[in-house]
């Protein structure tokens, strides 16, 4: 069975199915077994920074079919040494970035994993590509929407795929949700409420705006903005913003510390939706309709995701028994196959592109409103 039509049928999915088999046990009894996938060709991954984010993805391509981890791009050399020997890495498949562009004759490596701060997203897709290995790269997609442009078009000149690592677009609590309202069973969509953050530590490179391209608006605010257009299946029409900065303690000199903003959708939806670095703020979505409402909370962890929906009929109560890392085995298996098959990603460049247009766009109207 293709994954696309396993991501159709968990779209699918009724009450008692998800409270039989739970998330993870419905995609678990969706794939073919590893027996039975053993001689499948495995897409090899060259991730590139060894941070917190590819200790996710890492172990997530362990639990693939098609997807492994065969080469490692580090400036932490005894890191990347202890990590290969996890992983059977042969020392000579171990980089770091002066010689990065040597992987290029490495065959071990199909594609890279771009674990990066967000200012050095465009330089290594754009050296990836080059090298003519495909691209999955971290969401923020760049900082500014030049870097985002160059990233699609160095990867179009080179002949190799792009995608943005939005793994909530491969989960399937959210897949459910989506289904849910473009099936009208909450009737039409009136309004939307998202929200995600945290309290930030000093010294966080995410408080350095070169290197962030901005503050939680980019980091995890991102993650309601892009909610809000898939829940809706539109792109935004308007913004009005307002950000702020409450605890003046040197975290937040150079970044926002809270940023809330409202969307007007062409149908006339509206979105309403808030992040911040200055407390815990627990990543929800709620959806409103005219015949009864959806709420994800939590909605943006790794794990632990639990849907509730009311409308005629239903009554629905369905958590998640995923854990981390299925969400980045998801966005694994997924690009895997496309490059093996030769299909455009779910999430190709564009889309990463598109939000990093509307983020500049609801920080020039928070900017004109301070």
């Amino acid at each position: 069975m293709s994954l696309m039509r396993r991501e159709s049928i968990l779209r699918d999915l009724t009450r008692r199915e998800f409270a039989k088999l739970g998330v993870l046990g419905a995609a678990a009894s969706l794939a073919p077994s590893l027996s039975a996938q053993s001689d499948q060709k495995k897409t090899g991954y060259a991730v590139i920074g060894l941070g917190r984010i590819a200790s996710h993805f890492m172990p997530a391509t362990r639990a693939t079919s098609n997807s492994r981890v065969t080469a490692l791009v580090s400036g932490h050399r005894d890191k990347a040494l202890r990590i290969a020997a996890q992983y059977g890495i042969p020392e000579s498949s171990i980089y770091n970035y002066e010689n990065f562009d040597s992987i290029a004759s490495n065959k071990a490596v199909d594609a890279v994993y771009v674990a990066l701060p967000n200012s050095m997203h465009a330089e290594y897709t754009a050296r990836a590509a080059k090298a003519g290995k495909h691209v999955l790269c971290e969401k923020p997609m760049a900082i500014s929407v030049a870097e985002c442009e160059s990233m699609i078009a160095a990867c179009k000149s080179a002949g190799v795929k792009l995608m943005i690592a939005y793994r909530c677009q491969y989960e399937p609590i959210h897949l459910k949700a989506i289904s849910l309202i473009r099936s009208g069973a909450i009737g039409k969509v009136q309004g939307i409420e998202a929200a995600f953050g945290f309290n930030i530590e000093p010294g966080e490179w995410r408080l350095d705006k070169k290197m962030s391209g901005g503050g939680p608006m980019v980091d995890v605010g991102i993650y309601a903005l892009n909610a809000s257009r898939y829940l809706t299946g539109e792109e935004p029409e308007s913004f009005a913003a307002f950000s702020s900065v409450i605890d003046h303690d040197g975290r937040f000199n150079q970044v926002e510390e809270n940023l809330s903003w409202t969307t007007r959708f062409p149908s006339g939806i509206l979105a309403a939706c808030n992040t911040t670095y200055g407390a815990d703020m627990t990543g929800f979505f709620k959806v409103h309709g005219s015949k009864g409402w959806i709420d994800v909370n939590p909605a943006f962890n790794y794990e632990g995701l639990h849907l509730r929906a009311r409308y005629p009929g239903a009554n629905l109560d369905m958590p998640s028994t995923a854990h981390d890392p299925y969400q980045f085995q998801a966005e694994a298996e997924h690009f895997s196959h496309c490059v093996q098959n030769n299909l455009e990603p779910k999430t190709p460049g564009e889309e990463g592109l598109r939000d990093i247009r509307y983020i500049a766009e609801i920080y020039r109207v928070a900017n004109k409103r301070a």
